[in-house]
């Protein structure tokens, strides 16, 4: 019997099962509640749960399996360290591609002199006086470094010369392209370098207080985490790739939703706290997407399942739309901790809020509060007014956002801790309405009747209150959940069966059967439905599912466990690790193999092939025992590219082999974490 305890970290729950990789479930009695503020809180109490329930001793536990949402939500709310970015050998024209000016913002980058040729050739020698220059100006600026060298995937030199440097001079995590992806575009293999720096520190710090709990539970297994592909990978690996576990917990829950279901193909939608998560499963498997996760509006080079993510959860911060003569909100894709969750740590919030309905003049910042989430103290790269701000935050704990800002300035500065997730936000959210309407009492119903009394005397565009009741308030923040739910059901269904992306959101006509102001007068009645059926996971899905899936029409299935199906889908997981190799011509006879360090030419193409190959496989097989496999086996797919220039004869263009190793990360007798380290 081999016993995996699966953990799925979300943004409002953390969930724990135990599964027997023979039998299945085993217990799924761990839940808790995720705590933002020091990870392994929530994560302590979720282990602490299911051992309890568990029979035996924790030297049973063969393995630990991590999804999370943490990736995932950072991208989509926009959260994450400060980056520098060194671009070797481009010009600043390549800041306008791939959308990399918006996903730097205010962050440096610097150019500098270098980089290869599509053959692989070097196009210029590396300025290393420029970079080692640059890198002791940064050395406090930021929090990590990211590099993207020109046609790096064809020679990564370059590259692997910048990290070094980079490293010995300023002793901080540097990403390179080349080793996120294999693929051609330099750009976008930035824009993931980038994206995986900025989030370094927040799965450190994750997998950090996962092993001390652990440690502390007796558990001296292995741990591992998910990746966005539904595989896993060894904890101390993922550390410097966590851009890789971008769509870790929905993949999870993929996995998880297959086996809780026995659906081989339907539509899944898992509700968390701040996203939701959709994807189609065909034949018992979620599809890969090949041209890399699209997240929080990026298009990354990250290989994953194809899953479409958009800002909306129970934890959803609502914005009153303060210009519209209806009074209208909008959701996400910011999260907020729901007002009636806060109440249960921290009570005087309720007085907080009562003397803010005292005020005769609603304000904009009612209802909204910070606290910190700073365990290692304020980072040295923050702005001298960060730095001020966040002095007061940590002093004042939990906090009203007037209490620390008073000016326009001042606002703008908590907004900006709030997106390097350095302040967390608490606000009126889907799950406090839920609680005034009566379709969930988990926490402080009095909080949240509350915050919608805040909410509902906010003035529209007329000025007159945006509802004439916290109920009626409550109810058009659930209307709008499941409104654009839909909408993004619609959306995935429509993108996976056409292509095309946000088809129904971007028509008026078709969005409009799923709007605000439908109407029963209208002349034109248009209505759409999913001819498939729609499994919900999540801890709210009970609550929000049944509306919406009479609002597309679908057929409902909320299975058992479907709270805890991403721990479930992290205990099932599988390694497996994907290596590719080119082949280029850049001369008659001359055969160019693009490997890892370096290129290498060879005369035939039946020679390039096989030390490709060979390659492959060698690098497939090490990355896979390195993330955690045990026994792995190794499958090749070769594309090779040409064109047909006479009758017998074909223009060669490339060659790609492809490298796919798998394994199982358990075995019967498994060594313990300890031995590993003392060996």
């Amino acid at each position: 019997m081999s016993l995996v305890i699966g953990l799925d970290t979300g943004g409002t729950y953390t969930d724990a099962a135990i599964f027997d990789v023979d039998q299945g479930v085993v217990r799924t009695t761990g839940k808790a509640l995720t705590t933002r503020e020091d990870l392994s809180i929530g994560l302590g109490v979720a282990i602490a749960k299911v051992l309890a329930a568990h029979d035996g001793t924790p030297d049973d536990i063969q393995l630990i399996s991590l999804s999370t949402t943490l990736a995932t939500n950072a991208l989509v709310e926009g959260v994450g360290g400060r980056v520098g970015l060194f671009m070797i050998g481009f010009d600043d024209g390549a800041l306008e591609r791939a959308d990399l000016a918006r996903a730097l913002g205010q962050d440096p980058i610097h150019f500098i002199a270098g980089g290869h040729k599509p053959d692989g050739g070097i196009q210029a020698p590396l300025d290393i006086a420029a970079l080692s220059t640059t890198a002791k100006a940064l050395k406090f600026e930021v929090s990590a470094f990211a590099v993207a060298g020109h046609f790096a995937t064809r020679n990564p030199l370059h590259e692997t010369e910048a990290r070094d440097i980079l490293r010995n001079i300023t002793g901080l995590p540097v990403t390179c392209s080349h080793e996120l992806s294999s693929s051609l575009g330099g750009p976008r293999r930035a824009l993931t370098a980038v994206l995986n720096a900025r989030l370094i520190n927040l799965l450190d710090r994750l997998i950090t207080a996962t092993q001390s709990i652990m440690t502390q539970n007796g558990l001296m297994c292995p741990l591992m985490v998910v990746k966005g592909d539904g595989s896993l990978l060894q904890a101390d690996f993922a550390r410097s790739r966590p851009v890789e576990t971008v769509l870790s917990g929905p993949a999870a829950s993929l996995s998880g939703a297959a086996f809780l279901a026995g659906s081989k193909s339907a539509l899944i939608a898992d509700i968390g706290g701040t996203t939701t998560d959709i994807a189609f499963l065909q034949n018992g498997t979620p599809r890969l997407k090949k041209d890399g996760a699209f997240v929080g509006g990026w298009q990354t080079m990250v290989e994953a399942a194809e899953i479409r993510t958009s800002g909306l959860g129970g934890d959803s911060e609502v914005t009153p739309l303060l210009r519209g003569r209806s009074g209208e909100l909008t959701l996400g894709p910011r999260r907020a901790i729901p007002l009636s969750l806060i109440a249960l740590k921290w009570p005087q919030i309720k007085d907080h809020l009562k003397a803010q309905l005292a005020l005769a003049i609603p304000m904009l910042t009612d209802a909204r509060f910070v606290f910190p989430i700073m365990p290692d103290g304020i980072p040295k790269w923050l702005t001298r007014s960060e730095i001020r701000l966040a002095e007061k935050a940590l002093a004042c704990g939990p906090v009203q956002i007037t209490d620390i800002a008073t000016t326009q300035l001042a606002l703008r500065t908590v907004d900006r801790l709030i997106g390097r997730g350095l302040l967390g936000l608490c606000s009126f959210t889907p799950t406090d309405a839920a609680h005034v309407i009566g379709k969930f009492n988990e926490f402080d119903r009095d909080a949240a009747v509350l915050g919608a009394t805040l909410m509902a005397r906010q003035p529209n565009g007329s000025g007159d209150d945006i509802a004439n009741t916290p109920y009626l308030f409550a109810e058009m923040t659930l209307a709008e959940l499941y409104r654009r739910s839909a909408l993004s059901l619609m959306d995935a269904a429509f993108a996976h069966e056409f292509g095309s992306e946000a088809a129904i959101s971007d028509c008026p006509i078709l969005s409009h059967s799923f709007g605000r102001h439908k109407s029963t007068s209208s002349i034109v009645s248009i209505g759409m439905t999913i001819n498939t059926e729609l499994v919900a996971l999540g801890a709210s899905a009970p609550t929000h599912y049944p509306p919406i899936a009479n609002v597309i029409g679908a057929k409902l299935i909320v299975p058992n466990h479907a709270d805890v199906a991403g721990a479930i889908g992290a205990a099932a997981g599988s390694v497996r690790q994907r290596v590719m190799i080119s082949i280029t011509q850049p001369a008659e006879a001359k055969f160019r193999v693009h490997l890892p360090d370096g290129p290498v030419d060879k005369l035939s193409l039946n020679e390039a092939l096989s030390l490709a190959k060979r390659t492959a496989t060698k690098l497939a097989n090490k990355r896979a025992k390195d993330a955690g496999a045990q026994t792995v086996s190794v499958n090749l797919e070769e594309d090779i590219k040409s064109v047909p220039i006479a009758s017998n004869s074909n223009l060669f263009i490339e060659a790609l082999i492809f490298a796919t190793a798998e394994g199982s990360p358990t075995q019967k007798i498994y060594p313990k974490r300890g031995e590993q380290r003392r060996k």
